[in-house]
C-alpha cells in the first residue's frame, strides 16, 4: 500500500514540477527514472509524440533490464499511433525477436504486419510494398493459425491481393484504351487466366470481347472471319458467366454487328 502511495506522490510531484511547456526540460533531465515515468504518463494520456520521443531516448538505457520489454512495446505502439509505420514495424519486429516468450509477442507480430499493410500505396504506384505486406501478413497467419487476429489478417491479405489484381486489370485495360487491340487480347487473356476468381473478371471479359470485336472488324478480309468467330466465343463466355452483365446492351450491339459481318461473308 505504501509503495502505491509513494508512487502516486512521486508522479504528482513530477507533474507539478514539469508543466506541459517544459517537455524539453524532461528530455534534458539526467534522471532516467523521471523520463521513464513521464513517458508512461504521456503514453497513458495518448500523447504519442512526447511518449515516443522519451521512449526512444531511454530505450538504450534499459536494454537488458526488466523494463526493456515494456519500453520497447510502448515505443513501437506510440510510433504506430503517430502513423510512423516504417519505424513502428521495425520496432515491433525487434520486440518479437528480443522477447519471443512475451505475452505481447503475438500482438506485436500482428502489429508489425499491420504496419507493413499501412505502407501499401494506392494501386497506381509501384506495389513492392504491397507484396511485402502480403508476405508479412501471411507469415503471421502461418505462425499463429489460432490467433484472434486471424480473420482480420486474412481480410487484409485479401484486400491487398485485390489491389494487385486491380492494378493488373488496369494495365491490361489500358491496351484497349490506346487501341492496341492485339496486345489487349493477349494481356487480358493472361489476366483472366492468372486471376480466375478476381472481382474484375466480368470487366476483363468485356474488354477482351471489345478488343476482339474491334480487331476483327478492322482486319483485312482474309483474317476478318476467323477473328469475328473468336470474338463470338468471348461474347458467349461473357454472357454465359454473367447473363445480366452491366455491359449487356453494348455487348448485344456488337454481337449484332458481328452477325451482320458474318452474313456478308456467307453471301460472298
Amino acid at each position: 500500500m505504501n509503495k502505491i502511495i509513494n508512487k502516486t506522490i512521486f508522479l504528482l510531484s513530477v507533474f507539478l514540477f514539469f508543466s506541459c511547456n517544459d517537455f524539453q526540460k524532461i528530455l534534458r533531465n539526467e534522471d532516467v527514472k523521471i523520463q521513464y515515468e513521464m513517458a508512461e504518463k504521456y503514453y497513458e494520456n495518448e500523447e504519442w509524440r512526447k511518449a515516443s520521443t522519451l521512449f526512444e531516448q531511454i530505450q538504450p538505457k534499459y536494454r537488458g533490464k526488466p523494463q526493456g520489454e515494456r519500453i520497447t512495446y510502448f515505443y513501437a505502439n506510440s510510433l504506430m499511433n503517430r502513423k510512423n509505420y516504417v519505424l513502428a514495424a521495425f520496432q515491433f519486429e525487434s520486440f518479437v525477436k528480443s522477447y519471443p516468450i512475451s505475452q505481447k509477442v503475438e500482438e506485436a507480430a500482428f502489429n508489425a504486419a499491420y504496419c507493413y499493410y499501412k505502407q501499401s500505396p494506392k494501386h497506381s504506384l509501384d506495389q513492392a510494398d504491397t507484396m511485402t505486406a502480403i508476405e508479412k501478413l501471411q507469415n503471421f497467419i502461418n505462425f499463429y493459425p489460432y490467433s484472434e487476429k486471424l480473420e482480420e489478417a486474412n481480410d487484409l491479405v485479401q484486400e491487398l491481393r485485390i489491389k494487385l489484381e486491380f492494378k493488373a486489370f488496369e494495365i491490361a485495360k489500358q491496351y484497349n484504351t490506346i487501341r492496341d487491340y492485339t496486345s489487349a487480347i493477349k494481356v487480358l487473356n493472361s489476366f483472366i487466366s492468372e486471376y480466375p476468381g478476381t472481382p474484375y473478371r466480368e470487366d476483363a471479359l468485356f474488354y477482351l470481347f471489345d478488343s476482339s470485336y474491334q480487331l476483327a472488324i478492322n482486319s483485312i478480309k482474309t483474317k476478318r472471319l476467323e477473328r469475328l468467330k473468336n470474338a463470338i466465343k468471348v461474347y458467349e463466355e461473357l454472357i454465359n458467366d454473367y447473363p445480366e452483365t452491366k455491359f449487356l446492351n453494348l455487348s448485344n450491339k456488337m454481337i449484332t454487328n458481328i452477325d451482320k459481318e458474318i452474313a456478308i461473308f456467307e453471301e460472298d
